[in-house]
C-alpha cells in the first residue's frame, strides 16, 4: 500500500474511531482536522471506504431518510481499531513527511509517548535537511540573477521552514518534559506502595 493510502486509512479510521459518520460528514472532518489544503474528493473517499469495508475494518449501516435514499454510515470494527493502533505505532520515515506528519499529529493524543517523540524528532531532522537545502540554493549562491518575486519566494520558504523547525523543537521539549513528569509521578506512586 502507498504512503498516501496509509495516510488516508489512518485519517479515516481515526476520525471514525469514536463516532460513526457518513461520507459527507467524514469528508468535512478530514478538512477540519487537516485543513482544506489537503483536498479530499468524493472520488477518492468512497472507493477507500469501500476498500476498508471489504477488508473488514469498517461496517456500513443505513438510515432511512424520508423521501431519499438511505444514508450509509460507517463505523470502525474491532479489526479496524487494531489497524488504527498499528498505523499509529508506525514511526518510520514516512510518518514525518509533510502530509503523513499532519495526520499522525492529529491523533497524537492516542499515540504512545515514545512513538510521538520518534516522529517529532524525525520531523525535526527532515526540516533541518530542508533548511540546509534552501540555504544552499539561495539566490546569492546560484550565480544567476533572479527577480524580486523569486527572491521573495525563497525568503518565504526559508522563514516558513525555520518557523516549523522552532515549533517542532518546542513540541519535542514539551513532550520530553511531559514524559519525565509522568515517569517521576509513576516512581513516586511506586515508592508509596
Amino acid at each position: 500500500m502507498s504512503r498516501r493510502s496509509d495516510m488516508l486509512e489512518l485519517a479515516i479510521l481515526g476520525l471514525l474511531h469514536d463516532v460513526p459518520l457518513h461520507g459527507y460528514e467524514l469528508r468535512k472532518q478530514v478538512h477540519r482536522v487537516l485543513g482544506t489544503v489537503r483536498a479530499l474528493s468524493y472520488g477518492t473517499l468512497y472507493p477507500r471506504l469501500r476498500d476498508l469495508v471489504d477488508r473488514g475494518l469498517l461496517v456500513e449501516t443505513g438510515r432511512p431518510v424520508p423521501g431519499r435514499r438511505a444514508r450509509i454510515t460507517y463505523a470502525v470494527t474491532p479489526a479496524g481499531r487494531e489497524r488504527f493502533t498499528e498505523l499509529l505505532a508506525a514511526a518510520g520515515p514516512s510518518a514525518w513527511e509533510d502530509d503523513a506528519f499532519a495526520v499522525h499529529f492529529a491523533f497524537f493524543g492516542r499515540t504512545e509517548t515514545g512513538v510521538r517523540l520518534r516522529i517529532l524528532e524525525g520531523r525535526r531532522a527532515r526540516l533541518e535537511e530542508r533548511l540546509d537545502a534552501i540555504r544552499a540554493s539561495g539566490p546569492a549562491l546560484s550565480g544567476t540573477t533572479q527577480d524580486n518575486y523569486a527572491m521573495e519566494l525563497h525568503r518565504h520558504g526559508l522563514e516558513s521552514t525555520e518557523a516549523d523547525l522552532r515549533w517542532v523543537s518546542r513540541m519535542i521539549e514539551a513532550e520530553r518534559l511531559h514524559h519525565e513528569r509522568a515517569a517521576t509521578s509513576r516512581g513516586s506512586t511506586l515508592d508509596k506502595e
